[in-house]
């Protein structure tokens, strides 16, 4: 490993001293390549990103870590003079031409050269150029280092610059601020023409975002600007806007001192060949009208229904097909109240959100009272929505699949908006290890429906509007869903149902509440376990044969058409009677001890009734926003009300002790999860993004563990990389597992991304994390987590990887090391098997976080 390690080194040292070497064979000898810049402020060093994003140039991109030009390098690889160098090729020996278009044809011939044009402008398109120093743009670099700084209040601020050029065609810049003291607001003074808005300002103003003896910065202008004008308008002015707000900034011999003059002029009413000022007034909203069935055609035409409720007037060219309630809980504009401008804002999110109507055009009429009449014309999209999808697949373990999936949307099903869908799934498909050895082709099989209702508002008997206000835009969701699974494992069906509230408090944050949900999973082909789970078996099979309980060349039968014996269970059932075979050894016994217990849960039928909470916080502005944090929290509770009630419906207890419902123990058990994401815009499209994540489920009452589909795993390409999904874990036991699963989880993973060339994109990520088993009916070594020392058993990963960003989607390709492997020997976990024949090669769709 150690030689391999060097080789790789000894390899990218040379890759690096070559590729330096040719970086400069476009440059002539009079230019010279930018190879760094220097910010000195006041004689100190400074180069954080703010800075270095004034510059208008900057050294070419180089991979971190590596420190190499790629884009570079890949531009030097175009031919400056291509059409030249095509055409002294053709012509190198009389006639070759012609016997080129003889061979080809003069058609292919064409496309051929036409290809290395297209393929020379890719070179220059992807790469990128020598940054030569620019005298010019190094000029204009420093009068915008110059504004930004009086920008933020150092408006004595000087600044210069130095080139200083190598005989190696390269040069540095040196960039020199002097900054002077800082300016400071000194007194702030008022000139308020309405009295109407100046009533406004007096009760505003002590949150004012200019304040005396701080230091000037003209942003916080712009925003009490910003601020000022919201403020105003959502208070009635129906005509005001930002531009009748200006600043006055006074500091002729102040002594560093600012004087703030804030003016806010009368209302300007153009003439034709005048403008006139009055004050401003208070409009208010006289009636608020809703059109249901807007459409160009219909425009003129007279209205044949309406109705009046809760002061809204509602229209329609056709019958009112809408519950007057459905309209009006979207409105947030109401007959009486003043104008304002976050009634409007959130009207048109509401309406949007019922996901019934086209965009919304909501329309105000001026009336000579100071009032307004606010029309709101409504489109609806079709009642009907029908999708279909088909989809032919082939994997590592099926030969052929075919699936198909119809679904039908039906808006506005109950004349409140909402929207109902329908969908189903209907798949089949061939394995390539046959699990039904009668079926000759189609082994696999799936098909289910999904029923899903979506109100716009909190269905609910009980008045909620003053818990959650309908400006939080709640919806509730009501869905129940059936399917039903053969394939190449255990066979299954399963049933649920789910019933919960969601929310928005604000733009960031994402409130659900499950008052329910249920889930029932039925295992239907229990005998074919140790088909699936063979290295449970191929263990059980080994310990079988060295203790004579089978011949040294013969295996435990597994049940099948023709042979519906289960020597398996049958000898797991010997091992583990009352008496305990003397051929067996205590390690023998604990392992099938072991193999029984995992059978056992991995096949039991789960019935999980829970509640949950969700809290999401998100702090992106938008998609390209690459500095925010994610912040997710959720608990849930499951099987409290079945415990309770237990004793009153007269449940009965199974062998176990444990209280059944239509034959199924029922789970019990609190988890909670907290997820924290953390992205920081490093400029020149480099992030760096960090993810934390701590899981729990503690089963108590009625269960001694955690249903497999509530447990975690570690691994994948979406957890720690250097392992492929469920084989890291639990702690440090050396489990072979097909699949394996605890209930408390530590993750946390750092990645490095950055811009390689077009739209393709590199990353060099470190994983950390591991699952253990805790408060649960395992105590397997290594795989519990008793205390602080089993941090220790956190396994880390390594690797790199490339993305290609293709704007809908992200391909990802990621190579995971295995870098602390706490499953082997102490003195073996650090880099035992960091090399491409233990690395993980992982495929995915999108970032990981």
């Amino acid at each position: 490993m150690k030689l391999q390690f060097k080789t790789i080194l000894i390899l990218l040292g040379g890759f690096v001293c070559i590729t330096a070497c040719n970086s400069l064979k476009r440059v002539s000898n009079d230019e010279h390549v930018l190879s760094e810049n220097t910010i000195l402020i006041n004689g100190k060093k400074e180069s954080n990103e703010t800075l270095n994003n004034l510059l208008y140039q900057k050294p070419n991109t180089k991979i971190p870590f590596l420190g190499t030009p790629l884009r570079l390098h890949i531009y030097n690889l175009a031919r400056p003079n291509i059409d030249s160098i095509i055409n002294a090729n053709l012509n190198k020996r009389p006639n070759k031409k012609k016997h080129l278009e003889n061979f080809l044809s003069k058609k292919q011939l064409d496309k051929y050269l036409e290809s290395k044009r297209d393929f020379n402008a890719w070179l220059k398109k992807t790469g990128e150029a020598p940054v030569l120093v620019n005298e010019l743009k190094t000029q204009k670099s420093t009068t915008r280092l110059n504004s930004y700084y009086i920008n933020n209040g150092w408006l004595d601020v000087k600044t210069d610059y130095k080139i200083t050029k190598t005989d190696d065609k390269r040069a540095k810049v040196e960039y020199k601020v002097e900054t002077g003291k800082p300016f400071l607001i000194d007194t702030i003074t008022e000139n308020i023409k309405s009295p109407i808005i100046d009533t406004i300002y007096q009760k505003i103003k002590k949150d004012a975002l200019i304040k005396s003896s701080e230091q000037y910065k003209t942003v916080n202008f712009e925003k009490e600007r910003e601020r000022l004008a919201t403020i105003i308008r959502n208070s009635g002015v129906y005509h005001f806007s930002q531009d009748y707000i200006t600043m006055d900034i006074d500091t002729i011999g102040t002594n560093k001192k600012m004087n703030v003059g804030i003016n806010i002029l009368n209302r300007a009413i153009r003439n034709q060949d005048s403008v006139a000022r009055v004050p401003f007034k208070i409009y208010t909203i006289r009636d608020v009208n809703i059109i249901t069935d807007y459409s160009f055609e219909n425009r003129g035409k007279p209205f044949l229904d309406s109705i009046k409720y809760n002061g809204y007037n509602i229209y329609a060219y056709d019958k009112i097909k809408y519950r007057p309630r459905a309209l009006t809980d979207a409105m947030f504009t109401n007959a009486g109240t003043i104008f304002k401008d976050l009634d409007r804002t959130r009207t048109y999110r509401h309406l949007n959100e019922l996901k019934t109507f086209k965009y919304p055009n909501i329309e105000y009429y001026e009336h000579e009272d100071n009032t307004l009449t606010d029309t709101i014309r409504l489109t609806p999209l079709k009642k009907f929505n029908f999708g279909f999808s088909a989809d032919i697949s082939q994997s590592n373990i099926q030969n052929f699949g075919f699936s198909l999936s119809p679904s039908l949307q039906i808006r506005n099903i109950f004349r409140g908006a909402e929207t109902f869908q329908i969908s189903g799934i209907a798949s089949i498909g061939s394995s390539k290890d046959k699990n039904n050895i009668d079926d000759p082709f189609f082994d696999i099989n799936e098909y289910g429906i999904d029923l899903k209702l979506t109100i716009p508002r909190l269905f609910s008997p009980f008045y909620t509007e003053r818990i959650i206000p309908k400006y939080m835009s709640p919806s509730t969701n009501i869905s129940l869903s059936s399917t039903s699974q053969t394939n190449i494992g255990l066979d299954k069906e399963t049933f649920s149902g789910a019933f919960n509230y969601n929310w928005h408090p604000n733009n960031n944050v994402t409130n659900r509440l499950d008052i329910f949900n249920i889930q029932y999973i039925n295992n239907l082909n229990i005998k074919n376990y140790f088909r699936v789970y063979t290295t449970s078996f191929n263990t059980l099979n080994n310990i079988a044969q060295d203790v004579g309980y089978v011949g040294p060349d013969d295996e435990l039968n597994i049940p099948n058409s023709d042979n519906p014996n289960n020597q398996a269970d049958e000898f797991i059932a010997y091992a583990l009677g009352d008496i305990t075979p003397s051929e067996l050894s205590t390690d023998q016994v604990s392992t099938i001890q072991a193999i029984d217990e995992r059978k056992t849960r991995l096949t039991e039928n789960n019935l999980i009734l829970s509640s949950s909470f969700s809290f999401t916080k998100d702090g992106r502005t938008n998609i390209f926003d690459e500095n925010f944090s994610i912040f997710k929290f959720k608990i849930e509770l499951a099987g409290n009300l079945l415990a309770s009630a237990s004793d009153f419906i007269g449940l009965k207890k199974d062998s176990q002790d444990r209280y059944e419902l239509l034959g199924v123990a029922f789970s019990q058990y609190v988890k909670t999860e907290f997820d924290y994401t953390k992205h920081w815009d490093l400029g020149d499209k480099n992030v760096l993004a960090m993810r934390s994540f701590l899981g729990i489920a503690v089963p108590y009452g009625n269960s001694s563990s955690i249903p497999f589909s509530k447990s975690f795993f570690a691994g994948g390409p979406n957890d720690n990389r250097a392992w492929t999904a469920y084989s890291l874990g639990p702690g440090s036991s050396q489990t072979t597992n097909e699949f394996n699963e605890a209930n408390l989880k530590l993750a946390v993973n750092l990645e490095h991304r950055f811009n390689l060339f077009g739209n393709l994109n590199g990353a060099f990520f470190v994983d950390a994390g591991n699952i253990w088993n805790v408060f649960d009916d395992v105590e397997t070594e290594g795989a519990t987590f008793d205390n602080f020392s089993s941090l220790k058993n956190i396994a880390v990963g390594s690797g790199a990887g490339l993305r290609y960003d293709f704007s809908f989607f992200v391909f990802r390709f990621d190579v995971g090391f295995k870098t602390y492997n706490p499953a082997n020997e102490t003195q073996n976990r650090w880099f035992n098997e960091y090399n491409f024949t233990n690395a993980v090669y992982n495929i995915g769709i999108n970032y990981p976080f």
